[in-house]
């Protein structure tokens, strides 16, 4: 466990002394800002012309703002990990200090699992931003706080299954730009597979809608959760890790 704190203050902080970490909290931050301003400007005109209709149920502030925030937050999360996990071993490769992780008395697994740790708390840290937007809505109203844990708690599922890809396919080359750019595709890719079920109902169909991430992480948006989908998220976080591992172990053989 020392050894996995070790890489993971390692990579933390070299995400932090280097623009990437800044230049993604800000990407985020603007762009989930137009999203929250959006959101709640419509929601505010939507609670006006009802009242001026003569009042009826008031309008649900988690089903009509919080909840396309969130998938809104996924949206922009799904260019961002790319980003994120890009560097975590092509970086090493292309500065040819791979050989020296390689040969260190370090396991794989933990190299592994602190370079993971430290892009998933960078994650969690841009998901913040959308907390603190988020937690304005408690300042002059009264949303349901229990449906956005649940909420935030699949952002963080999901990102850490397509984090677990992208350490995957940054292993596999030492330039940051194609890994960056083959993490988008497999993250695209499992982000659009349940549009299969739109025109087929066969059981491969079925099958392929599954493993769209999207698909188990909307019941997290309306504030559901499922034990079905966190296996899901957790077996997919498995299984890039162990793919990982498989790979780095090619590269200490080379090594």
């Amino acid at each position: 466990m020392r050894n996995v704190i070790v890489i993971f203050k390692k990579e933390l902080n070299s995400y932090f002394t280097s623009p990437i970490a800044y230049l993604l909290l800000a990407i985020f931050a603007v762009i989930f800002g137009f999203f929250f301003y959006s959101a709640l400007r419509f929601y505010l005109e939507q609670t006006m012309f009802a009242q001026m209709r003569g009042g009826g149920a008031p309008i649900d502030v988690n089903e009509w703002v919080i909840r396309p925030l969130l998938t809104n937050a996924s949206v922009i999360g799904l260019f961002l990990i790319p980003m994120i996990t890009m560097r975590l071993y092509a970086e090493e490769k292309r500065s040819g200090t791979i050989e020296l992780l390689m040969t260190s008395p370090v396991r794989d697994l933990e190299i592994i699992l602190g370079k993971w740790l430290a892009a998933l708390v960078l994650y969690l840290c841009i998901i913040g931003i959308a907390a603190l937007n988020i937690s304005i809505l408690f300042a002059f109203g009264h949303p349901d706080w229990k449906p956005i844990l649940v909420g935030f708690f699949g952002l963080l599922l999901q990102g850490g299954c397509l984090l677990a890809i992208g350490i995957f396919i940054s292993t596999m080359t030492k330039n940051q730009i194609i890994a960056g750019g083959a993490t988008f595709a497999v993250c695209l890719m499992l982000w659009v597979l349940d549009w299969v079920s739109a025109y087929d109902q066969s059981a491969w169909a079925k099958v392929i809608a599954y493993l769209s991430v999207v698909t188990h992480f909307d019941p997290f948006s309306k504030g559901v959760l499922d034990s079905k989908d966190i296996v899901f998220y957790c077996s997919m976080i498995f299984f890039g890790l162990f793919l990982t591992a498989r790979s780095v172990e090619s590269l200490r053989w080379r090594a």
